[in-house]
């Protein structure tokens, strides 16, 4: 009974140290999406995303598929100046290579009342070469907050 308590134990552990690792994988990911987003860097975009990914943003558009997610953000980011933020909120696992990531999205404009607050969940998997993003839904709020 103690070898099962202890092995309960030790996965556990093992368990809390990956989560934690793959939490700082995620943020690094969402990081890199706003940077690559701030540079218009399609190639950089790309990388971070799955094949099958998709997007569901603001305005109501999809984006299906990883050449048209990339293409649109990139037209995006030209058209919407102002510099981006995403502020993870939450970090969700659904299983240890599935979560669901939840945050603050911002687009600053020239004048404060111009800021458009939103909220940004993404869908992030990890694979071989590690975290990507598999879907987003941007949301912008009747009352933002």
């Amino acid at each position: 009974m103690r070898l099962l308590f202890l092995l309960i134990a030790i996965s556990g552990s093992v368990f809390a140290q990956n989560q934690s690792t793959s939490e700082q994988e995620i943020r690094k990911l969402i990081a890199d999406y706003v940077d690559a987003r701030e540079r218009i860097d399609p190639a950089a975009t790309q990388k971070l995303f799955t094949m099958d990914a998709d997007q569901l943003v603001s305005t109501g558009e999809w984006r299906k598929g990883r050449e048209k997610l990339v293409a649109g953000a990139m037209q995006s980011s030209r058209s919407n100046e102002g510099k981006r933020t995403i502020t993870v909120e939450t970090i969700r696992f659904i299983s240890p290579a599935i979560a669901i990531v939840d945050g603050k999205y911002e687009i600053a404009g020239k004048e404060p009342a111009q800021t458009r607050k939103m909220w940004a969940t993404f869908v992030v998997k990890q694979s071989g070469s590690g975290w990507q993003i598999s879907a987003i839904r941007n949301m912008l709020p009747t009352n933002p907050q």
